[in-house]
């Protein structure tokens, strides 16, 4: 399929282009993510899950949530 049609088929939001689209290769540029252990004192554990359990998501969601609204404000 050449690009003005598939531009086309896009810009009338009538069909799923998705099916043209070859995602075997996708990334996500600067979400690339790598495992790093982190130690914390108990008590920060048992505060983290109860405000996980409050909001119903889990404990790692709530650390990256506020590492990542930390790091924004630097």
């Amino acid at each position: 399929m050449k690009a003005r049609e598939f531009d086309k088929k896009f810009d009338e939001g009538k069909e799923d282009i998705s099916k043209y689209l070859d995602t075997s290769k996708s990334r996500r540029p600067h979400q690339e993510q790598k495992r790093v252990n982190v130690d914390f004192p108990l008590w920060m554990i048992h505060l983290l899950d109860k405000e996980a359990k409050r909001l119903g998501v889990p404990r790692q969601s709530i650390i990256k949530v506020w590492v990542a609204e930390r790091l924004e404000k630097a």
